[in-house]
């Protein structure tokens, strides 16, 4: 799977048109591609060593902002998932990010009071705007805002169908858990025991069951 251009190679590497990019810049970009794949496929030991294969190459060019991009990335995917958590490979090395990483931690964790959109990668911008979710047309790059609309407390129903769906329709079986567990609450809190139970079966069926 292929990451956007501003998540990676612009991000981590600074180097966009010349013509010989050193190693560390190809490999970093293919364990995180992979990683990012792997996770969304609910295959973690695998994400797990291609995250640290990635982190490894970042961090042998001595900039914290550019290995604070590779825990930004994961931290991203942890959001499409729904997964919030503090981030603390980010966490450790957020002193020395960029303004724009900054802005796009403050983005994943659902703290868009007084955020600077115009920081955002420019496919999240106009979520903070308005919530415009079905006009991201990258999978991923719409999982992720998924995640932070839903942080954000700005999910909708419709919201979370089109998340549904953009995750069976790439196969991404932990994001499509995780939010079809969301449909089965909202339907049982609605009162609608048959919804919920065939999300449930769906759910099943996903998980292998």
């Amino acid at each position: 799977m292929k990451i956007a251009c501003v998540l990676i190679v612009a991000a981590l590497a600074g180097c966009a048109g010349k013509p010989l990019p050193p190693d560390w810049q190809a490999n970093a970009k293919d364990a995180l591609d992979a990683a990012v794949d792997d996770y969304l496929k609910g295959h973690t030991a695998a994400s797990e060593a291609e995250f640290r294969e990635a982190r490894r190459e970042t961090a042998a060019t001595g900039r914290p902002d550019r290995v604070a991009q590779v825990e930004l990335v994961r931290c991203a995917a942890q959001a499409a998932s729904l997964v919030f958590e503090d981030c603390p490979g980010y966490a450790a090395l957020a002193a020395d990010a960029t303004p724009g990483q900054r802005a796009y931690a403050a983005y994943l964790a659902g703290q868009w009071i007084g955020l600077d959109a115009a920081l955002l990668p420019e496919q999240h911008r106009a979520v903070v705007a308005g919530g415009a979710l079905d006009k991201i047309d990258d999978p991923l790059s719409r999982m992720v805002a998924a995640g932070a609309l839903f942080k954000a407390g700005r999910m909708t129903p419709q919201g979370i169908a089109l998340a549904v769906d953009t995750a069976s329709n790439q196969g991404w079986r932990r994001p499509l858990l995780t939010w079809l567990g969301v449909q089965e609450q909202r339907a049982r809190a609605a009162g609608d025991s048959a919804a919920a139970d065939g999300i449930r079966r769906r759910m099943a069926l996903v998980a292998g069951q």
